[in-house]
């Protein structure tokens, strides 16, 4: 009996173990989204990248013009068996302005829009929802702009932007924009730290 008990303990483990999911999210400069998605408990990997415009392998010098179409997004890979995706989303509106079109702060065009590439039917259902209960809650003086598209190809951005403020912390739009949003992100989201219980 106990043996049997051992064996479904460790088959349940196992199945459990890999249910990674996919997230794809654009709030402005993908700089800060990656440093906070990097904090969070249940994140596997977190990478900075170009999506949603019609040029194929776009450089950052030319997403930076406003006219490929793309976003500053970052895929967020994350153990559902930790935390869920409205989770997940529930940080992204968290961290962000979904009310300003195309702009974060002082990072104004396109390609820092508010954006939600969904993977999953289940994900455009659940983006849709926490939406409505957001503008229902009135928790934003502003309509929510967020868009939520089917998510497109993702181009990995350049090696110099991952990790970028883990390696740049002392640059000054690290410390003028990111630190402080990152303090922020700790007092609101304490429970979702990574290493917190």
């Amino acid at each position: 009996m106990l043996e049997n008990r051992n064996e479904r303990a460790a088959l349940t483990k196992e199945v459990l173990k890999d249910v990674t999911e996919l997230a794809t999210l654009g709030s402005g400069c993908f700089w800060c989204i990656e440093a906070i998605f990097q904090m969070v408990q249940g994140v596997k990997s977190v990478v900075s990248g170009y999506a949603g415009g019609q040029r194929p392998n776009p450089s950052y010098e030319s997403v930076c013009t406003g006219t490929t179409g793309h976003a500053e997004v970052v895929q967020v890979t994350f153990d559902a068996n930790v935390i869920s995706y409205r989770d997940i989303l529930e940080i992204f509106f968290g961290t962000h302005d979904p009310t300003t079109l195309n702009r974060q702060g002082a990072d104004s065009g396109t390609q820092y829009r508010s954006t939600i590439m969904f993977h999953l039917k289940e994900q455009e259902e659940t983006a849709r929802l926490l939406i409505k209960e957001l503008e229902e809650q009135g928790l934003f003086d502003d309509p929510i702009v967020t868009e939520v598209v089917p998510a497109p190809e993702f181009f990995a951005a350049e090696d110099y932007h991952q990790e970028y403020y883990r390696n740049n912390t002392t640059q000054g739009y690290c410390q003028a924009v990111i630190s402080p949003k990152l303090v922020k992100f700790r007092e609101r989201f304490a429970h979702r730290l990574a290493g917190q219980s």
